[in-house]
């Protein structure tokens, strides 16, 4: 418990250094631009193929629970939907991007730690909490928003692929079932959710990068822990904004 307490100490001292005004605007307007393109721009393909398989799944399995004859065909698309937009094109999708984009942060610190890149900054006067982790986090924010949105359509997309390739019922069910009730918070809730697991996804690791000692091994480390530790608050906040927002 001390460990832990000490270490989001430490964190929020980092975050005090990072989130000031940028010295060069312009330099850090440049920078948001090229991270966009790294940690958003790359992860496009991996959400959409995800995205496509796992609606489908979604469908597959709601159409397989739905035996009562009494309850309308329409319903299984109306619970595919549901699910994702709820849960998998946020909560899901931030797991994915905890992993991929959060080993990434965190290599990328941690290998300039322990070449001593950081130190070379600091010594030059300049805050490198802030012109290495500032331009990746307001990056994501922007950027991993929009990939929810292409998750929740793909991921409708997918189940509407499998209902015509499989028939397991009516197309014109499933779409039907796609369209009524359709609340619109439920978007809402998933980028306002997804805008606070892109700051989760970006600051543990770039944390634990930038603190990273040793040798290349010991970055390898701490890449691992800070996956960890990102997908354990993902979770978390999962759970406190689902009682904050739909209750």
């Amino acid at each position: 418990m001390r460990k832990v307490l000490a270490g989001t100490g430490h964190y929020f001292i980092l975050m005090k250094r990072v989130f000031v005004l940028p010295e060069k605007p312009r330099i850090f307007a440049g920078q948001v631009f090229t991270e966009m393109e790294k940690l958003g721009m790359s992860s496009i393909w991996i959400v959409a193929i995800i995205s496509f398989f796992m609606g489908a799944v979604i469908t597959i399995q709601t159409a397989l629970n739905f035996n009562n004859p009494l309850l309308p065909k329409a319903y299984i698309g109306l619970v595919a939907r549901d699910s994702i937009l709820l849960e998998f094109s946020s909560t899901m999708i931030a797991l994915i991007l905890a992993g991929k984009v959060g080993s990434n942060i965190a290599s990328e610190i941690g290998s300039m730690r322990i070449t001593e890149q950081i130190d070379a900054m600091e010594m030059m006067g300049l805050n490198s909490a802030n012109y290495l982790i500032l331009p990746k986090v307001v990056a994501s924010v922007i950027f991993n928003p929009f990939l929810t949105i292409l998750s929740m359509f793909v991921g409708i997309l997918g189940g509407a692929f499998i209902v015509m390739f499989t028939q397991i019922i009516m197309f014109a069910d499933f779409i039907h079932g796609i369209q009524i009730y359709l609340q619109p918070f439920y978007v809402t809730y998933g980028i306002v959710k997804m805008v606070v697991f892109s700051l989760i996804i970006t600051t543990i690791p770039a944390f634990y990068g930038y603190n990273a000692k040793g040798g290349s091994l010991d970055v390898g480390k701490s890449g691992t822990v800070s996956i960890v530790a990102s997908c354990i608050l993902i979770l978390m906040f999962n759970l406190i904004l689902t009682q904050l927002m739909l209750t």
